[in-house]
């Protein structure tokens, strides 16, 4: 069992930076893959970035390659998402989650088992 807390969101005007936060519990946290999902209502959840459990892998969504970093200390067993020049479109509620699988497979939300509860960021424009 693993439950996961995000924290870091808030409010930035375009352009700026955040650095949001997934704190896992349980000692078996670095045997699961992770990663970030966002979604915004009415729309579907969009994958965002995700880390192998070795931490050797990253996969990046193309929206936001080059703007955002996905990174871990499974010593600390926390998850990090680095948010730099950020739009009014990437305004959503982050998650993070882990899952057992690795690949490609990590870009997709059906295949993560534990989520946490998620984090507001709204970029103004």
């Amino acid at each position: 069992q693993v439950q996961l807390v995000e924290s870091g969101g808030g409010l930035v005007q375009a352009g700026g930076s955040l650095r949001l936060s997934c704190a896992a519990s349980g000692r078996t946290f670095s045997s699961y893959a992770v990663g970030w999902f966002r979604q915004v209502p009415g729309k579907e959840r969009e994958f965002v970035a995700a880390m192998r459990r070795s931490g050797t892998s990253t996969y990046v969504a193309d929206s936001v390659k080059g703007r955002f970093t996905i990174s871990r200390d499974n010593a600390e067993n926390t998850v990090y998402l680095q948010m730099n020049t950020l739009k009014p479109e990437d305004t959503a509620v982050y998650r993070c989650a882990a899952s057992l699988y690795s690949g490609s497979q990590l870009r997709d939300p059906l295949r993560y088992i534990y989520w946490g509860q998620g984090t507001q960021v709204t970029v103004s424009s």
